[in-house]
């Protein structure tokens, strides 16, 4: 149980974290940047964390359901704190898979080909979704720190 919930941890503040970091500090600091050097800057940013996103969904998901099963005996044991944090996770997934199968797969196809217009509506699309899983993902953190105590 305890390795599993220091990876489950380690998997939210890694995603949750990064997040806040690109939209908070990174994403207002580039703002004065030319396109092409914004952009591609964004490339590299993206390249990088998206690899650790999909570390921490793996870690997330393996972590939250082996610590369902072990610790509650599958979901009918849980609460609902607990619940709430699996299915708020499940949808942040699927808007990060969509992030990167969609719009992060034109961005990076605008920015090879120098089409920067075409990047700059992509990286849009990305920066609207990202915020709305960092709003999840900081009610997802304040569920499952706190959900217990609440709910």
């Amino acid at each position: 149980m305890l390795i599993g919930l220091a990876f489950h941890i380690l998997g939210a503040v890694i995603w949750v974290g990064g997040m806040f970091f690109a939209y908070v500090v990174l994403r207002p600091s580039t703002g004065p940047l030319e396109p092409p050097v914004r952009l591609s800057l964004w490339g590299r940013v993206f390249s990088r964390f998206f690899l650790w996103v999909w570390l921490s969904v793996a870690a997330l998901l393996a972590s939250g359901l082996a610590m369902v099963f072990v610790e509650f005996g599958g979901f009918a044991g849980t609460s609902p704190y607990v619940r709430a944090m699996m299915t708020l996770g499940i949808i942040m997934i699927l808007i990060f898979a969509h992030v990167y199968f969609a719009p992060w797969q034109r961005f990076q196809r605008a920015v090879a080909a120098s089409d920067w217009p075409a990047a700059g509506k992509a990286i849009e699309q990305i920066r609207r979704m990202v915020g709305i899983n960092l709003i999840l993902g900081l009610v997802t953190v304040v569920v499952g720190a706190s959900g217990r105590y609440w709910m």
